[in-house]
């Protein structure tokens, strides 16, 4: 089987944890979902190969709504899974797909990049076992769990551990880089954490290999959202780039609730952009991302960021030295966000 496991930035990339903000809008803020203007060419980075994950995006560009927004949007694949936070601070991209914790991980070191909206709402990571191994939390007392060698998966694991009443000492956490779905498959370990539960966990299930699936929030790590767009700090505050940022995003909204209304038009444009996709295990995964495209309380706008689940998130990586300290305020912003601003 081919694994489509995405490098989750082995080289871990920089971004504290701040007390992220969720800028309320003071008022509502009309749509541009049209423009008549000059278009405006950006450059948008991957966090890896094209999935279920990105399938608004695609969708975006397949119904024609970036253009009519009036911008020419490229999308990248990284060729190194740390480089995408680091192009959009120095001004090689114009915004980034990256991770929640990676983002906060990179503030702290210094890295001057906000998160400007949510494209997952919910953690995909997933503790996950073949062969009945590891059925609950309690069953990693004396289990080997692969995982991808990053520093907050083994937070993730101690904290599972913890919260289940089983001593972390006990597990046996093996680095297998990103082959985690070849080691269970090979019985190499017992479980993986790192394998997002609707990729590889839906490849998995369409493969008939009944794969046992515990959802990182579901086990007693913080809630957080799984993929955000990044943006440049400082360019933030020139009207020129912010109204860019705020076209795309509605664009990409458009694009969420065309997906939402037919999961095959998301799929197609996947599979149209990689030929590797196959189209229904690629359709199947559209389907199970569906509810995590969007807020859970519909009143929210999509891409909205809430600010006490990313300080609750901030302290956990404080409480487990991933970070020097609480990140500030300016983590994120929902101010480009569909319907908001002033």
């Amino acid at each position: 089987m081919t694994s489509r496991i995405r490098p989750r930035t082995a080289v871990l990339m920089v971004i504290a944890l701040a007390t992220v903000l969720a800028l309320s809008a003071c008022g509502a803020k009309k749509d541009v979902t049209t423009t008549r203007g000059p278009v405006d060419h950006i450059t948008v980075v991957l966090d890896y190969l094209p999935n279920a994950d990105h399938a608004p995006i695609y969708a975006a560009q397949k119904i024609g709504a970036f253009k009519a927004a009036g911008l020419d949007v490229t999308l990248r694949v990284p060729s190194d899974p740390a480089a995408p936070l680091k192009q959009v601070a120095a001004g090689q991209a114009d915004l980034a797909i990256s991770y929640e914790p990676e983002l906060l991980l990179a503030r702290d070191k210094g890295l001057r990049v906000a998160s400007v909206g949510a494209l997952i709402q919910k953690p995909l990571t997933s503790i996950m076992s073949l062969h009945g191994k590891v059925k609950t939390p309690k069953d990693l007392a004396d289990a080997k769990v692969g995982t991808a060698g990053i520093p907050y998966q083994s937070a993730y694991l101690k904290t599972i551990a913890s919260e289940a009443g089983v001593d972390p000492g006990s597990i046996d956490e093996v680095n297998v880089g990103f082959n985690l779905v070849p080691s269970m498959l090979s019985k190499k370990v017992d479980a993986t954490l790192g394998a997002f539960w609707n990729v590889e966990g839906v490849q998995l299930q369409r493969q008939h290999k009944d794969p046992t699936i515990i959802k990182m929030d579901e086990a007693g790590v913080p809630t957080y959202q799984e993929l955000i767009f990044a943006a440049d700090m400082d360019k933030l505050r020139t009207k020129g780039y912010g109204a860019i940022v705020r076209r795309f995003l509605q664009a990409v909204s458009r694009g969420a609730k065309a997906v939402k209304a037919n999961p095959q038009l998301g799929a197609d444009a996947l599979v149209a952009s990689d030929k590797d996709l196959d189209a229904a295990t690629t359709l199947a995964q559209v389907k199970a991302t569906l509810p995590v495209f969007f807020p859970e309380d519909a009143s929210y706008p999509w891409g909205y960021q809430n600010a006490d689940e990313w300080k609750a998130y901030g302290q956990w990586m404080l409480d487990n030295k991933l970070v020097q300290a609480l990140p500030r305020a300016t983590s994120i912003t929902n101010e480009f966000l569909p319907g908001r601003g002033i």
